[in-house]
């Protein structure tokens, strides 16, 4: 499969499922409501899709800092209204202290909490830097939204309390971290006490917002937030320095355009160092080629599902064979998608068994992640996809108590150790070994569907490398099933990763005809809570605009 490169930016996802209908000029999908009406009031006052998206992960930073913030970073991708598209990657990086082998002897959470699990954000330079090229109202007017939710504060729901669970249970199984974790665990989770329809306030994040609102990311990169970010991260065995900071760049990055599938359709999608453009357009390649060997693609269908499966199996090994930063580490994407490879792949997937992966006996990983994605289109044609990310819930556990900055732990996300799998048992190359400036790998997937070259739809997910496959199935729910955007949505879904070795069910997961046949032909079954959180925006022939959010996550669109 021959692919072609675009310049173009992307969006993200992650909500409940509250359904928005009707012939909108404009519409958000993101994990909160409030985030999502931040997006619009906007669109309202004249702002544009770049403008809205500033807007929305600035409120998402105020209502879910669990999952995103300004101590995080993300890939955006953009559609602009004259067809021209382009990609943000403000992926965090490794500090300039952080060598290969760098966590070889040290501790098991060393990469996972704490300091030395910071990398450098990139959240304030990515929006900058789309905003600068793009936006139309003034900066300061795109945080106004924020700053008003986190000193009015915003209503604790079911998202923050699992996320206060987590914490607990991290606080509990190493006490050593509770040093590191309790500006977070006073401040944001209440001391455990917190109960749905708490209203929670952050001050200090008020406070750094008002001076990014006033002088832009060099109030985030330097002087005194950047002293005070440095001193945080240090005083908790890290390496960042001032000069890491200081250095930080958004990169503008070509997105992966998918040779045409399903007959009409070409995915837009984000380079590496994410993995999630290319393994969505792998298993969408296979997936086309061995269809009507099934007979009729149907959800209800074991055929189908096991063919979904074994594909997901195939992108899931070549995710972790040559994932990696490819600024840094080239990384074989052509080859990847080569129509020839695709072929002789889906002609190897059996119909009626299930192949063996390499099992190695990991943890299951953590039901969500500190992700958060959300999708902006407006009627003349915009459209971003972004997704943001601090990686696990809280990130690193450790918080900048003067500006309520939660800082990721994004480290996590390299091959810390030869042979050894990260917290969402992903076991990876060296290829993705850290580096001084490297951007880890991600399982990120802001994604554009195009039909004719016109925007069709917009997706993205949080939930770890559940977000790829989380992504793909609402949007074969939508393009291949025909199936309502709130419905494509709200569907059951189910993941494979390679490794472990495992078809893994949604807890809510009805069909109990379709497990048993996967059973049958040699697949390994567990339920696990969900498989991504995902949000998505449907474009119809008409120009009507559907927005909806995943109710496993209880966002809501909102739409003008």
């Amino acid at each position: 499969m021959k692919y072609v490169i675009v310049a173009m930016m992307l969006c993200g996802l992650g909500c409940a499922s509250i359904h928005h209908h009707g012939h909108f000029r404009g519409a958000v999908a993101a994990d909160h409501v409030v985030a999502s009406q931040a997006g619009v009031e906007i669109l309202r006052r004249g702002g544009n899709a770049i403008d809205a998206a500033v807007a929305t992960s600035c409120t998402l930073a105020v209502t879910d800092p669990f999952s995103c913030g300004l101590g995080g970073g993300g890939f955006m991708v953009v559609v602009l209204p004259d067809g021209q598209a382009a990609a943000v990657d403000y992926r965090e990086t490794a500090p300039e202290g952080v060598i290969a082998n760098w966590y070889v002897g040290q501790s098991a959470t060393a990469s996972r909490y704490g300091g030395s699990a910071v990398g450098v954000p990139g959240t304030v330079a990515g929006l900058w830097a789309a905003h600068q090229r793009w936006g139309v109202l003034p900066w300061e007017a795109c945080l106004e939204p924020a700053i008003r939710a986190a000193v009015g504060g915003v209503e604790v729901g079911g998202p923050w309390l699992q996320a206060v669970e987590w914490v607990a249970s991290v606080r509990k199984e190493h006490p050593d971290l509770h040093s590191t974790s309790q500006w977070v665990w006073t401040q944001l989770c209440g001391s455990g006490l917190l109960e749905r329809g708490d209203i929670v306030r952050q001050p200090q994040l008020a406070s750094l917002l008002h001076m990014i609102a006033a002088d832009g990311p060099s109030a985030f990169y330097e002087g005194v937030v950047a002293s005070d970010i440095v001193s945080t991260v240090q005083s908790a065995q890290g390496v960042l320095t001032r000069s890491d900071l200081h250095r930080y760049k958004a990169d503008w990055a070509t997105p992966i355009v998918s040779a045409v599938v399903l007959d009409r359709y070409t995915m837009v999608s984000m380079p590496p160092p994410s993995s999630g453009g290319i393994a969505m357009q792998q298993i969408v390649g296979l997936i086309d080629r061995r269809m009507n060997d099934i007979g009729v693609a149907r959800p209800e269908s074991p055929a189908w599902w096991h063919l979904l499966t074994e594909a997901m199996r195939d992108a899931f090994a070549d995710r972790a064979r040559y994932g990696a930063d490819g600024a840094v580490v080239a990384v074989p994407v052509e080859e990847m998608l080569d129509s020839g490879r695709l072929d002789r792949a889906a002609a190897a997937i059996p119909l009626d068994a299930a192949r063996a992966s390499a099992h190695a006996g990991i943890m299951p990983p953590p039901d969500d992640a500190g992700t958060s994605h959300f999708c902006v289109y407006t009627s003349d044609g915009m459209a971003v996809s972004c997704t943001e990310t601090i990686n696990l819930l809280f990130g690193s556990l450790l918080a900048v108590p003067e500006w309520g900055i939660v800082l990721n732990n994004e480290m996590d996300d390299f091959s810390t150790s030869p042979g050894v799998a990260n917290a969402f048992s992903l076991i990876q190359s060296d290829r993705n070994a850290p580096a001084p400036g490297k951007r880890p790998l991600s399982s990120m997937s802001p994604t554009i569907v195009l039909e004719n070259g016109r925007v069709r739809l917009l997706a993205g997910a949080s939930g770890g490398p559940r977000i790829i496959s989380g992504t793909l199935q609402v949007m074969l729910n939508v393009l291949l099933f025909g199936m309502s955007p709130v419905d494509a949505v709200a569907a059951d879904r189910l993941h494979h990763q390679w490794m472990p070795d495992v078809v893994q069910f949604e807890q809510a997961w009805v069909d109990g005809t379709v497990i048993e046949s996967l059973e049958a032909m040699g697949h390994a079954t567990k339920r696990r809570p969900t498989v991504g959180k995902v949000q998505l925006i449907e474009v119809l022939q008409s120009g009507e605009i559907i927005p909806a959010s995943d109710p496993r996550k209880e966002g809501a669109p909102a739409g003008w």
